[in-house]
């Protein structure tokens, strides 16, 4: 078998245990004490990928003002779905980004310590 088809495999099977109930109980938990600095973060990767700077202004502006109510309501739809899966792209990405720094740190040095 593939290596291809061996980490499609892992990660479909990753992603099935995630929708085990209460999987992410603790990951809540842990997520909800650290949003305020989580969410820094989250807004600063955003900024410097330039999902939030002059484009997203134009954006929102064309979208609020597009002269149909109907088209209106749709374009800012699209736009508040476009910036959700954005966020949660890069939420994803700060959050494997986190784990693997909390994965370096799992053994600290205790040496010297008794």
């Amino acid at each position: 078998m593939a290596s291809d088809d061996v980490d499609a495999q892992r990660l479909e099977a990753a992603i099935e245990r995630l929708a085990e109930a209460d999987r992410f109980a603790e990951a809540e938990l842990i997520v909800a004490r650290a949003a305020p600095q989580l969410q820094r973060v989250l807004g600063a990767a955003l900024a410097e990928g330039g999902w939030f700077g002059d484009s997203h202004e134009s954006e929102s502006l064309k979208a609020a003002t597009v002269p149909d109510p109907e088209e209106r309501i749709a374009a800012v739809r699209t736009l508040l779905a476009e910036e959700a899966r954005m966020g949660m792209m890069v939420g994803v990405a700060v959050g494997w980004a986190l784990k693997e720094e909390m994965s370096a740190g799992e053994a600290p040095d205790t040496e010297g310590e008794s």
